[in-house]
């Protein structure tokens, strides 16, 4: 009986890390490539396993991405409703927060925001619905923040998208023209990520500027 438990352990402890490791390779290629370029075969070499193994564990290409574009979703979104959604900090903490959190992710993890914008231009439909960022975002306490401030006269009257689009840009745009940038600046990959650093200071100091704008 001992023997017999002992070998299910072993065998559920491989069993997991193969998956595991698909799992990571898959991240890795689907993040480069993308859904269409990307070829099952690619996964189980960039693995080192073959390609009936990659199969047994998940049957289909699209099984295994539609599991990594969750997480990657789950990733990118995860952090940014717990700041949104935080009643006990204000507007600037929560803008130095989101720059601080989402600049060390994408310094960690430099091919998740053009995945998910290049999967999100083809397949619109089918990822909004499972990111529900529209019912997020429109609940969220730092949207009632930003209107409550409106009504104020405390930050000028626009439209509160105009907050949202301002704030992905100055995050997000950077990393996803990385190549430009670094080509303009000659710009070794450590010299752009010390720079993407500095903005964590800068983007706070810029949105202050933009909201004391009458």
């Amino acid at each position: 009986m001992k023997i017999k438990m002992a070998i299910q352990k072993h065998t559920e402890k491989t069993d997991t890390t193969t998956e595991e490791k698909i799992k990571n390779a898959a991240k890795k290629v689907f993040h480069q490539k993308g859904f269409a370029a990307t070829r099952t075969r690619d996964i189980a070499e960039e693995a080192k396993i073959n390609l009936a193994l990659l199969n047994y564990y998940f049957r289909s290409k699209k099984k295994l991405f539609d599991i990594i574009m969750l997480e990657s979703l789950q990733q990118f979104l995860q952090s940014m409703s717990a700041i949104f959604n935080d009643t006990e900090t204000d507007l600037a903490s929560k803008i130095s927060s989101l720059a601080d959190g989402y600049i060390d992710l994408f310094i960690s993890e430099p091919d998740v925001p053009l995945f998910v914008l290049s999967e999100l231009r083809n397949h619109p439909t089918d990822l909004i619905s499972k990111m529900n960022f529209k019912e997020f975002l429109l609940k969220s306490h730092m949207m009632k923040q930003i209107q409550a401030e409106i009504k104020l006269g405390n930050i000028p009257n626009i439209h509160p998208l105009h907050f949202i689009m301002n704030m992905m840009g100055m995050i997000v745009f950077p990393f996803v023209a990385s190549p430009i940038i670094k080509n303009i600046g000659n710009m070794e990959q450590t010299d752009f990520d010390e720079m993407m650093k500095q903005r964590k200071a800068l983007i706070p100091l810029w949105f202050k500027a933009m909201l004391n704008t009458k």
